[in-house]
């Protein structure tokens, strides 16, 4: 799937409710997608937005007054382009489906499922991508095709295309060799009528294995010309394909060699002359023939990279001048242990390659620890030394989940380099079957580390000054949550929060950040100074309604004024939680506490929520603020939503910000506080000079 955590999905909902849009908006959010949403009130707006920026993916109330089903199909389908829609509905029968289907759309959504509803968006934007990368690869392959057919004209090689024993397409050097003046005297003459009489039976069985999909790669035989010359040729057949349609490249050249010696040529074209093994070439070429096979599930292989642990120390033992001779030596051990199932190469300097074909995991790994064992437990004898040397073998199980020829090859060197880099004489093999294992295990791992950090105190903090654009300066720092690791490493909250919100941790680790943001406030305050921390809190909190009684506590246990703490709630999650959020707003700000709105002008409707939640600042939105300089639509946005904020009597802060002319843009818009790296990064220290 071609979209990430980086990337995001461009989502119109066409509904009647600024709050049911939203909600759906936050669903999906909450579910990892980044969505950039727009929500038209009116026909013309639906025209506009469609013309400046198509969405990816449109959710449609059928029944919605403002923006008509029909004016929104009809819209769709003017636009010309690729724009999936769906039905939202409260519930589907027989009859939904078959108004969703007659008038073109792909699903039908259940509004108040949000699993269904992250199901299908997920689904129909991984159809999406695939239909553009489908769109995307034709174009490429019609390119191709033409850069071929141009490369086939010019060549000096005899190439034909053969459909069915017909001849549909050939070079000039092709007509050359039998004599034709052009492809109008060949065409649709049967590729038999060019071989000798006498070739005619071993020609026919030939076409028989063809038919049956056994082509040789390579075929002598007598070849004959339109005058009745006949001429020693070998033929070479490629499966391909020809304006759509399957056929066999054939590539003919004239045998002016024994056919003996020619052959003998060949095979030593393929080899390695110091191993005797297959050369990287040609190896690569039956690799690719493997990968595909398994890309069509027809078959699993596996590909293991070998190579002698401590490579350098063997040079310096035996000298530079007995590379070969050492790289021969593993090579002809490597040969011993191998069975009729294996082909082996030398795929690099000192690496050497086994694709062990028709292979399970099973079968794999007990080639890949007979190989390994075959060099711990033997004597490396070259013509000048004997060496006791070891191998890492690392490798990857080619199966229908890992059909790529570039995966594969990265995967098997990542084994052998992971192998080699603990000491070596051991085997890595990946198997893409045991990825979802591995996960689930991962998983497990990370809730205990969780919960120990918990239980622990292994949590810490980082801060980041919040500078004063306009007038006197005050001392604040947002709060940054970081997990001690191993010594001197920190791990960043997006590594963890995701595990921590699924497996019900999130509550736990908001009181730790709050009660720990408190005690701090506590400790500077008997210090002398008087510093504000912003917080922020996760809807897990929203949820949980003993917070406001924690909050309370831990202000009288430290002597802390509630004013200098600060509560950051996601815009969108108070759009979905907006009673739960209403009710600590109103409890914690009896102690001065204060709360605000983060990531605000993300959603369908910022503004509108501030009548139902007076939130006492508002922190832009980053997505804005850190393209800036460069986006017009960004600068105007921000001017907006300060100039609206100033005229409500409430705080703006901005975020992200990366350079000089993004702050002199926050400070002609009017933004009170800015954070970033221009100005301090986070750390583990409150030390910001904020009178300078």
């Amino acid at each position: 799937m071609a979209f990430g955590k980086d990337a995001a999905l461009r989502l119109m909902v066409v509904d009647d409710s600024v709050e049911a849009a939203e909600a759906i908006v936050s669903g999906l959010r909450n579910s990892g997608i980044a969505v950039r949403p727009s929500r038209p009130e009116n026909e013309a707006e639906l025209a506009s937005l469609l013309e400046q920026q198509p969405p990816d993916l449109m959710l449609v109330d059928p029944q919605a007054s403002g923006v008509p089903l029909a004016a929104v199909l009809q819209a769709v389908s003017a636009s010309g382009k690729d724009l999936p829609v769906l039905f939202l509905a409260e519930h589907v029968d027989d009859a939904l489906l078959m108004r969703a289907m007659e008038a073109g759309a792909r699903g039908v959504v259940i509004r108040r499922s949000v699993p269904h509803l992250q199901s299908v968006v997920r689904s129909e934007w991984a159809d999406l991508e695939a239909r553009r990368a489908l769109r995307r690869l034709e174009a490429h392959v019609r390119e191709t095709e033409r850069r071929c057919d141009a490369l086939i004209d010019s060549s000096r090689d005899p190439i034909a295309y053969i459909h069915e024993g017909m001849h549909i397409r050939a070079n000039q050097a092709y007509l050359e060799v039998f004599g034709f003046e052009s492809f109008d005297d060949i065409e649709g003459m049967p590729l038999l009528d060019l071989v000798a009489p006498a070739q005619v039976g071993a020609f026919k069985q030939l076409l028989k294995e063809i038919a049956h999909g056994d082509a040789p790669p390579r075929f002598e035989t007598e070849a004959r010309t339109m005058e009745g010359e006949s001429f020693k040729a070998v033929m070479e057949f490629t499966p391909a394909t020809y304006e759509g349609e399957p056929c066999l490249q054939v590539v003919i050249r004239r045998q002016e060699i024994d056919p003996a010696l020619a052959r003998e040529v060949e095979e030593l074209r393929q080899r390695d002359m110091a191993t005797g093994l297959l050369n990287r070439a040609t190896f690569l070429r039956t690799l690719e023939d493997a990968v595909a096979a398994a890309a069509q599930g027809d078959s699993q292989h596996a590909l293991l990279l070998v190579e002698p642990d401590h490579y350098a120390r063997l040079l310096q033992d035996i000298g530079l001048d007995a590379a070969d001779a050492l790289i021969a030596a593993l090579a002809e051990r490597l040969r011993r242990v191998l069975g009729e199932d294996a082909v082996a190469a030398r795929f690099g300097e000192h690496q050497l390659a086994v694709l062990v074909r028709n292979a399970s995991h099973k079968r794999s790994l007990e080639v890949a620890e007979a190989v390994r064992a075959a060099f711990a437990g033997h004597v490396i004898e070259t013509e000048r030394a004997s060496l006791n040397a070891t191998v890492s073998v690392g490798g990857v199980q080619i199966s229908e989940k890992i059909a790529s020829i570039s995966a594969v090859l990265g995967k098997a060197a990542q084994c052998v380099q992971s192998a080699a880099g603990v000491g070596g004489n051991r085997v890595e093999l990946f198997d893409p079957g045991a990825a979802d294992r591995a996960e689930e295990e991962r998983i497990e791992a990370w809730v205990r580390r969780i919960r120990d950090a918990l239980d622990g105190d292994r949590f810490t903090m980082f801060y980041q000054p919040l500078v004063h654009l306009h007038g006197e300066p005050v001392e604040m720092y947002e709060t940054f949550l970081r997990l001690q690791g191993e010594p001197g490493e920190l791990i960043q909250p997006l590594t963890f929060l995701q595990i921590a919100e699924e497996h019900g941790l999130l509550w736990e680790i908001d009181r730790w950040v709050v009660g720990r943001a408190i005690q701090v406030i506590g400790e500077r305050l008997r210090g002398g100074r008087r510093t504000r921390l912003l917080v922020k809190i996760t809807q897990a909190s929203l949820q949980d309604d003993t917070l406001a009684a924690f909050i309370e506590e831990q202000l009288a246990k430290h002597k802390v004024d509630g004013e200098l703490l600060v509560m950051q709630l996601p815009e969108s999650k108070v759009f979905t939680h907006l009673r739960a959020a209403q009710a600590l707003q109103e409890r914690v700000s009896r102690h001065g506490v204060k709360v605000g709105l983060e990531q605000f002008g993300a959603g369908l409707n910022s503004f509108q929520l501030l009548s139902h939640f007076p939130a006492d600042f508002l922190k832009i939105d980053r997505s804005f603020t850190q393209d800036l300089a460069t986006n017009p639509a960004s600068q105007q946005r921000v001017r907006e939503i300060a100039a609206k904020a100033q005229e409500m009597g409430k705080q703006t802060l901005a975020e992200f910000v990366q350079d000089a002319a993004t702050m002199t843009i926050l400070f002609s818009a009017g933004v009170h506080y800015a954070q970033g790296h221009f100005l301090a990064p986070a750390g583990p220290a409150m030390d910001y000079e904020f009178d300078v």
